[in-house]
């Protein structure tokens, strides 16, 4: 499953211009990991990571399609995924600093879900603080709240 992995996302990016090769290993469960290795990956990665979800997107919807059960597959470059983690994690805490401060409300920018997941994770265990997300796709914002 690795080469297959490897083959499909070797394509996909020529099509792209891009000489970065792509590497895979299983982790866990049905979990694959891929790692984009080479030059110039800011390219790759795309603004706020879109394009590396899409690449990650097309590259589950075609190994899924040929297989029986569901495999997972986890694409990144430079440990993007992780540093846009940690930093998201830092900027809910910041934003819910201010709500409890200002005992007001805040509204996020847009983000895709599994940005918000990771603001409402970071933010589930702090006192008087509460998040909830409004809006629809892709519009769709994480509001941190201060309740009493």
């Amino acid at each position: 499953m690795e080469e297959k992995i490897e083959v499909f996302i070797k394509g996909l990016l020529e099509h792209m211009d891009s000489n970065a090769v792509p590497h895979c290993w299983k982790d866990e469960g049905n979990t694959y990991k891929v790692d984009l290795v080479g030059d110039d990956l800011g390219y790759l990665i795309g603004r706020r990571g879109d394009t590396l979800d899409a690449i990650q997107h097309l590259t589950n919807y075609t190994i899924n399609r040929d297989v029986e059960g569901h495999i997972r597959v986890n694409v990144d470059a430079e440990c993007y995924r992780e540093k846009r983690e940690e930093s998201l994690r830092r900027y809910a805490r910041k934003k819910a600093q201010q709500v409890l401060k200002a005992r007001r409300r805040t509204t996020l920018e847009p983000m895709n879900a599994y940005e918000r997941h990771v603001i409402h994770a970071a933010l589930q265990d702090m006192e008087n603080i509460t998040t909830h997300s409004t809006g629809v796709e892709p519009n769709r914002r994480v509001v941190i709240e201060y309740v009493r």
